[in-house]
């Protein structure tokens, strides 16, 4: 087969078909492991320099500094900074159904919403597979409201949590018409419904106010043409049907810690959509050896990849406490052994560390 792209080749993968190899991204790759591999390197460099297939950007909201750890954003949301990428909402402005009617959500078509996507597809499209983080049904709500606020809110204030998720799928229908209209090639949605024991709802919750809008939002996505990947965490497995029937192009991270196996995902449901993991960061790529990554990233490529549709990323992200030669090691082992045809030597008798 000859070479691809990189676009080429994260576009086929997400569409469940083969590339000429496994597609290998991250939806965060942490500044203090890329510093140990490339200095003084951004984000977009040590994507470049690494050869990674796919450049990620998000809506861009303005910031309002609170104090030294924390900001406020455009939604009104209060978010604590972590030693991580990422950050923690800590207060939200929505506590009741009166609340949710005053509120003025931000405005999706802004001028400054999307220079960050512009900018990338000026200089990446159709050399990289270029995604923006979206979300669905679950994650705005949350920070809206709480974490502890919105799950009693599940259970006695429906009425509260189907306009929460209504907001949500229209802005982000919204959003998405606009990085479609400037070249966006996929979307990804983070917002967890799960822990490693079970989901954060029971189905029949799920089902009632959650379902209805997941649906909504991934077809509105579909509408304009973007691929589709949606990410949870945990055991999501008591509601994977739901999941499913919203119909994402791809599935992130099967979580292994939540109890999925992605060689059974693989045999089960590969035919109805692609998968992305799952090389799990929460105690291999942290702890282990890089033999024992080596190990387990070629189990992987050997139970997920073939006949194409599957993405190699670790079970979540590449956060802080990963050591940055384990990365390498997986990193490595997907380029080595990632080419199609696989060529990959059987199973070890050795039970995977995991």
């Amino acid at each position: 087969m000859a070479q691809m792209t990189c676009y080429e080749r994260v576009m086929t993968a997400l569409r469940n078909e083969q590339p000429d190899r496994v597609p290998h991204f991250e939806w965060i790759l942490d500044r203090n492991v890329r510093e140990a591999i490339l200095p003084d390197c951004t984000m977009e460099e040590f994507t470049l320099r690494m050869g990674l297939d796919a450049i990620l950007t998000q809506p861009d909201f303005r910031r309002e500094s609170i104090s030294e750890t924390r900001f406020r954003s455009e939604y009104g949301i209060v978010y604590e900074k972590t030693e991580e990428e990422h950050v923690i909402a800590v207060q939200g402005p929505i506590q009741t159904l009166g609340d949710l009617r005053r509120y003025e959500p931000p405005d999706p078509r802004a001028p400054h919403r999307f220079e960050s996507l512009k900018r990338l597809v000026d200089r990446y499209k159709g050399k990289l597979a270029i995604g923006v983080h979206l979300n669905d049904v679950f994650s705005i709500p949350r920070n809206l409201m709480g974490f502890q606020e919105i799950l009693l809110a599940l259970a006695a204030e429906p009425d509260l949590i189907r306009g929460l998720v209504q907001m949500s799928v229209d802005l982000n229908i919204e959003y998405a018409k606009e990085c479609a209209r400037l070249g966006a090639d996929f979307v990804f949605t983070g917002d967890d419904y799960a822990s490693t024991d079970g989901p954060l709802m029971s189905p029949k919750t799920f089902r009632e106010l959650l379902y209805p809008g997941l649906k909504r939002v991934f077809a509105g996505f579909k509408e304009q043409g973007l691929l589709t990947v949606k990410h949870s965490d945990g055991n999501i497995l008591p509601l994977l049907d739901m999941i499913l029937d919203a119909s994402p192009d791809c599935l992130d991270p099967i979580d292994p810690n939540g109890g999925l196996d992605i060689g059974k995902m693989k045999r089960e449901y590969g035919n109805r959509f692609a998968m992305k993991g799952n090389v799990d960061c929460a105690h291999l790529l942290t702890f282990g050896t890089m033999e024992e990554v080596v190990r387990q990233t070629k189990e992987i490529l050997r139970v997920a990849a073939p006949g194409g549709g599957f993405i190699l990323s670790s079970s979540n992200s590449v956060h802080s406490k990963v050591k940055p030669e384990n990365y390498l090691a997986m990193w490595n082992t997907v380029r080595t052994y990632g080419a199609y045809p696989l060529r990959l030597e059987p199973m070890e008798t050795r039970r995977l560390t995991t």
